[in-house]
């Protein structure tokens, strides 16, 4: 589709944002939200026809683009026929969607509980995990989101939890492995793993096993800087939590439906968990929803007795039905494996020539569609370029990053010190690397701040 420029829209669209919408994680009077005319595919333009490639997956979900139109198609089928339908009731969309899933994912994870998003999941993981094990503690990792809602912003472990943290939602958190940025001194991969286990269980003694429920990590960190974890690690874990009886939670809400070139990350790490919470790729953020992804052991517990929790839109039909046409069109289209080959192929080789010639780009890391640059003042030091949850002035090599690529058509997902590159999963190579090479120039910009 060619965007058609129409600023007067634009304009007023802009103003109805300015005078009533309440922007999540922001300061309400600071922001400057562009206005979006269209989007379709790898792409998305503004009102002023200005078109742009987007690097983001809107907010790492459009994992079949913007617009499929076998996913609009059944939107539009399921809502003629059935718009909306209580969950206590059998529906073939959600019936459907629940198998579609269940086929995906690993183990015996053969029980789905719907949600309306990632945090619910989270939330409804939690209660399952304490009400199986009978225990109040869950334990998570610094560097980690998890979502915006109670439970799940105080299992967080980045800035975004502060504001919300009263230190009573049973939460403990303990340092995972990233290698880059150790925080056990390791120098290997293979010590990274160790330590990073050992500390997990030395925690565990000191908070005493038998008071803790579960143990919940992203399988792979997405906006706290796709650390991929170290081999063994997660099968480490998983034992560690089979000798104390605690439940095994993955966050699989961005790292799953083809992100990694998996249908879920777990795949790659030969790892079941107990409980897997997912959400975005499902239907690729076309309706809103997430669910939990439940192991017969606990799905046992609540065989006789009831599960005290639900959501009024739990499994919706609209959203059911564009999860199920996502997953065919998944199936159908190759997207898993084309975001394997391309991550593989492309843009693996491309990140790490940027790395040689940026100074700014101290790490590479990633898998399928899901990567990160880990920017940097000086190699040698590792000092980032921006302080640790830098604002105003003090984040400008950032924001300058930022709008150079902004300015050359690429929207980019930055993250303190990190550049993300999670475009959609079926991204065209051409596409792709007009992308990479936009984003070749906006690192000279970054470089202009390095020692």
């Amino acid at each position: 589709m060619t965007p058609q420029p129409d600023p007067e829209v634009g304009a007023a669209v802009k103003a109805a944002d300015r005078a009533h919408v309440f922007h999540s994680w922001s300061a309400q009077e600071l922001i400057d939200p562009l206005a979006v005319a269209g989007a379709e595919g790898s792409y998305f333009w503004d009102y002023d026809g200005k078109r742009y490639l987007d690097f983001t997956s809107g907010l790492v979900y459009t994992n079949i683009g913007y617009q499929h139109p076998k996913v609009v198609a059944a939107i539009q089928e399921q809502a003629a026929r059935m718009t909306t339908f209580a969950p206590a009731f059998a529906v073939e969309a959600r019936s459907e969607a629940a198998r579609l899933i269940a086929e995906r994912t690993p183990g015996d994870l053969d029980k789905i509980f719907f949600t309306n998003g990632g945090a619910d999941a989270i939330e409804h993981a939690v209660r399952m995990a304490r009400l199986h094990t009978g225990r109040p503690k869950v334990l998570s990792a610094y560097r980690s989101y998890h979502g915006g809602t109670q439970q799940a912003v105080n299992l967080t472990g980045d800035p975004r939890r502060w504001a919300s943290d009263g230190a009573a939602a049973g939460v403990v958190h303990f340092w995972a492995p990233f290698l880059y940025r150790s925080r056990f001194y390791a120098e290997t991969e293979e010590q990274e793993c160790a330590r990073a286990l050992e500390h997990l269980e030395t925690t565990i003694a000191f908070e005493g096993p038998a008071t803790i429920a579960a143990i919940v990590l992203e399988t792979i960190p997405g906006t706290a800087g796709i650390m991929v974890p170290p081999p063994g690690y997660l099968a480490g874990v998983r034992e560690i939590c089979d000798k104390y009886g605690i439940v095994f939670v993955l966050d699989e809400v961005m790292a799953g439906f083809g992100r990694t070139g998996e249908w879920f990350a777990a795949e790659l790490f030969d790892v079941t968990p107990d409980l897997m919470t997912f959400a975005k790729g499902v239907n690729s953020g076309y309706v809103p929803l997430g669910g939990v992804a439940i192991s017969g052991a606990i799905a046992e517990t609540f065989a006789k007795r009831p599960y005290p929790g639900g959501l009024t839109y739990s499994g919706h039909p609209l959203a059911c039905a564009a999860a199920v046409a996502t997953i065919q069109v998944m199936a159908e289209e190759g997207v898993v494996e084309n975001a394997a080959r391309l991550g593989a192929d492309v843009v693996g080789p491309a990140l790490r020539e940027l790395a040689e010639r940026h100074p700014s780009v101290g790490e590479v890391r990633g898998v399928g569609m899901f990567w990160a640059l880990e920017l940097v003042r000086n190699r040698e030091t590792r000092e980032p370029l921006v302080p640790y949850n830098a604002a105003g002035a003090a984040n400008a090599p950032m924001a300058a990053f930022g709008a150079a690529a902004k300015a050359a058509g690429l929207w980019p997902f930055i993250n303190m010190n990190r550049t993300h590159v999670v475009p959609p999963c079926n991204v065209g190579e051409a596409e792709l690397k007009e992308g990479l090479a936009t984003l070749d120039t906006a690192l000279a910009v970054a470089d202009e701040y390095t020692a």
